[in-house]
């Protein structure tokens, strides 16, 4: 279709958002900032690294490379309103492939009322898919990672280890249970509850992208504390310990240190009576780093180059 076809076939047919101002065609698009600040937050899956063609479709990528984009923004207590889509892919990808990409990401936008308004495509030789995604506050403030005190308690909300579990059952060859593979295809982050975080006066958030652990580990040593987790209070959902027991992994070690989830994990005022799906691990105490039931438990979340 060469370059200019392929954009007017991704271009047709997207749907709007009511921030969007100006949307794909001129040379930028324009979006509005109701609250006059815009959270932004950029995220790339690479072919092979991210996703693999033969264990995804096109349209688990698309969903996975907007969810991973949109996490970022719900982390800071803000509400996704626009993406940009950055793609590039050898000369001779089937056309049916690009089609189910967008369908993905098209379907993960709606799910929160933002659009795609722009991006850019170029040849390569894997696919890659790079997104840029907008967030509006509402007039609140952000939620850092540098903002836990000593005694605020340490909640999480939405799945853990689940995405780790799919990519060890895929990595084994094998293709079920569905829900665990499903989980690592395509990850199902509780986006509207960072901005309900918000409302319960979060002091510090982030989203489980490498790891519980790992990404805990960047709250406490943005905020310069220590966090204590409990875990008898960390679950380890009774699926997890089966596909543990079939590839005799121990499933706790999913649930502390794998990513690809997207949950939330944040900080709060000790005495804070959290509502479901908001559930209570632990505390911040003085000190730093991570600790397991007074233990340092191996860092274990991935981190590129290390």
């Amino acid at each position: 279709m060469g370059e200019f076809g392929l954009i007017a076939r991704v271009v047709a047919g997207l749907a709007t958002a009511p921030t969007t101002l100006l949307g794909p065609g001129d040379d930028a698009a324009v979006v509005a900032a109701p609250d006059g600040r815009v959270v932004v937050s950029t995220d790339m899956l690479v072919e092979n690294r991210h996703f693999r063609r033969d264990w995804s479709t096109a349209e688990d990528v698309g969903h996975k490379a907007a969810a991973r984009a949109f996490s970022d923004i719900a982390a800071m207590g803000a509400v996704p309103t626009a993406l940009l889509v950055g793609f590039a892919a050898p000369g001779d990808l089937e056309l049916s492939w690009v089609d189910g990409l967008m369908s993905g990401l098209r379907a993960e936008c709606a799910a929160v009322d933002a659009a795609i308004v722009g991006g850019d495509v170029t040849a390569s030789d894997v696919v890659v898919v790079s997104l840029t995604a907008l967030g509006d506050l509402q007039g609140a403030d952000p939620v850092t990672q540098s903002g836990a005190k000593v005694g605020d308690i340490v909640a999480v909300c939405g799945r853990l280890g689940w995405a780790a579990a799919g990519f060890a059952v895929l990595g084994r060859g094998f293709r079920s249970p569905v829900q665990v593979v499903s989980a690592h295809r395509r990850p199902e982050p509780p986006y509207f509850e960072g901005p309900r975080a918000v409302a319960f006066g979060a002091t510090s958030m982030t989203d489980i992208s490498d790891g519980l652990v790992a990404d805990l580990g960047h709250i406490a040593e943005a905020s310069g504390v220590r966090i204590d987790l409990r875990g008898d209070a960390v679950d380890v959902p009774a699926k997890l310990r089966e596909v543990g027991a079939a590839l005799n992994v121990d499933p706790m070690i999913w649930v502390l240190t794998g990513g690809d989830d997207y949950s939330l994990a944040a900080t709060f005022p000790r005495g804070t009576d959290l509502p479901e799906p908001w559930r209570t691990i632990g505390v911040v105490a003085e000190g730093e780093g991570v600790r397991v039931d007074g233990r340092r438990w191996p860092h274990g979340g991935h981190e590129h180059f290390r």
